[in-house]
């Protein structure tokens, strides 16, 4: 039975928390004190330090030697079956990879660094923090990692098929990346040449960036190219730009240069995912608004393979840049200035009531869809994907603090070694500072988003049942399946109940896979968690 005693030490663990995220909020929304830029700069702190080193430190305090076997191997086998029923729908029931993607971030992905850490130590005491640590580890160095893997694999294929549509991509034997080519996220321009052999088929390929393409493509709208990265800390100073809709994809003259839009002149105030990597580069966006760009001179771009894209930019339309699948469409674009035009499904209108069907053989990826999509020999490409996962990974701050931490924790526990005092304290001034810092930084994240629910109420609902339902009731099974009963039984059901996490937030907006989904997940989850995660409390304490 929970008593009073009880609820009020897990408020007074709470309520410091949302306070601090409270007053974020407050401070950008209403009372105005921080610009978008100065937001951007207290998340880098956050992203680079803040966070990195609270996860270092509790990382390194925990004895690996005493891992609780059948709690890890409950959280394992949860997310195992969460990725298996997945895989069966999608592959079996057409769901596809976006989706499975998309829900196994929603069900099996909690913040467990910022909210469990606090929350559940206040309910359950202090071996919880333990077992959270445990969690932190592997979700840092596995479960992050395995998501960046779909995430890659996906945007391996988009690029393939885009640029190698029907049977030319079969007999590709080896991807040479260049050394500034950090992601396949389409973010960056990308360039391909190919090698081929007598027979005229593609047997090497050489993906680069290059500034050429990105100014060939669109010199109007100030593409810069960057080495982006992801981080795997839980809270993220980023920006949210609007998630690619069908025809984003852009084709170069020659090489076939495949590039999504720039991000809008105005900042949101959290970079990009390049705030957590070692490298700044401040991209301008916001989240779910029209993106505009800078010059008014009509560019074109059209490719001379399957799927054709036109583009043409215009002042009349605040300087709108807009892709069509014919000439057709792009002229039509023009006699109408870019005035009162509406776009729904594939049907366009115009302010004079005009009407102009999509063509029917564009796909939702700009590209016109070919009868058999092959692909190159596995191997090929997951050698292709590990090698960006990898250059990721090793432009990542928690990368580090959560290896450091562990091999730390190792020597440490195992040969009764203390941290000199120096380091420990210049360690722990900034882990003081970093769990109401990350706090503060959800707050300013909030208070820039220009919506809660950014995905409507539908799959709002939808993201928080997965959230807050299902993902409990299958961790309590296989809880059970293991042998997990009692404290250890509740506390596992309550750690899967956490609001989203944001790492999963951070690689949607990056590869443009429902970030509206995920930002509803983080933002209304974290509002929603506090009563949820006390009503499982309340209820498993009866």
């Amino acid at each position: 039975m929970i008593s009073g005693n009880d609820f009020y030490k897990v408020m007074c663990a709470m309520v410091p928390l949302y306070f601090a995220m409270l007053v974020a909020y407050s401070s950008v929304k209403w009372w105005k004190i921080f610009s978008p830029e100065q937001c951007s700069g207290i998340n880098r702190f956050v992203a680079v330090f803040a966070v990195p080193v609270l996860s270092f430190h509790f990382i390194s305090q925990n004895n690996p030697y005493q891992m609780d076997t059948k709690f890890i191997l409950a959280d394992t086998l949860s997310k195992v079956v969460v990725l298996v029923l997945l895989s069966v729908w999608a592959i079996f029931f057409n769901g596809g990879l976006d989706w499975l993607i998309t829900l196994f971030s929603v069900a099996t992905l909690p913040n467990t660094l910022v909210m469990g850490i606090p929350l559940l130590k206040a309910m359950y005491g202090d071996f919880t923090q333990s077992l959270m640590v445990q969690v932190v580890v592997l979700q840092c160095i596995i479960w992050y990692t395995l998501l960046l893997f779909l995430f890659e694999y996906r945007a391996a294929t988009l690029l393939i098929q885009t640029q190698f549509p029907g049977a030319t991509a079969a007999s590709i034997s080896k991807f040479e990346l260049d050394n500034d080519v950090i992601s396949l996220d389409g973010r960056d321009p990308l360039r391909t040449e190919s090698e081929l052999d007598a027979n005229g088929r593609t047997i090497r390929v050489r993906i680069r960036r290059s500034t050429s393409s990105a100014t060939d493509m669109s010199p109007s709208i100030g593409i810069t190219p960057r080495a982006s990265n992801l981080s795997n800390a839980e809270i993220f100073s980023v920006n949210t730009p609007a998630p690619l809709i069908p025809h984003d994809v852009a084709f170069g003259h020659a090489d076939l240069a495949l590039g999504y839009r720039s991000g809008s002149p105005r900042l949101s105030g959290y970079v990009s995912s390049d705030a957590y990597s070692l490298q700044p580069s401040p991209r301008a966006s916001n989240f779910n608004e029209l993106e505009t760009t800078t010059g008014s001179t009509p560019v074109w771009s059209r490719s001379p393979v399957a799927g054709r894209v036109f583009r043409q930019t215009s002042p009349a339309f605040s300087g709108v840049t807009m892709m069509w699948e014919s000439p057709m469409l792009c002229a039509q674009e023009d006699r109408q200035g870019f005035k009162d035009v509406t776009v729904t499904g594939k049907e366009i209108s115009f302010r004079d009531s005009t009407k102009i069907q999509m063509p029917e053989e564009a796909d939702n990826n700009g590209a016109a869809p070919t009868t058999t999509q092959e692909m190159p020999h596995a191997f090929v490409m997951m050698r292709l994907i590990l090698v960006v996962v990898g250059r990721k990974l090793s432009r990542n701050p928690n990368t580090y603090s959560s290896v450091l931490g562990l091999l730390w924790s190792l020597i440490s526990f195992k040969w009764n070694v203390g941290m000199p005092s120096l380091v420990k304290y210049s360690i722990k001034i900034i882990s003081d500072a970093g769990l109401g810092m990350a706090m503060f930084s959800l707050g300013l994240f909030m208070a820039l988003q220009p919506r809660i629910i950014a995905c409507g109420t539908k799959r709002a609902t939808m993201g928080m049942a997965i959230r807050f339902l299902c993902g409990p009731i299958i961790m309590s099974a296989t809880s059970v399946a293991v042998g997990l009963r009692g404290v250890k039984l509740h506390f596992a059901m309550v750690q899967a109940a956490l609001p989203q996490g944001i790492v999963p937030f951070v690689f949607a907006r990056e590869y443009g896979l429902h970030p509206d989904i995920l930002s509803t997940g983080v933002i209304f989850g974290m509002l929603v968690s506090l009563p949820v995660t006390l009503l499982y409390y309340i209820f498993l304490g009866l």
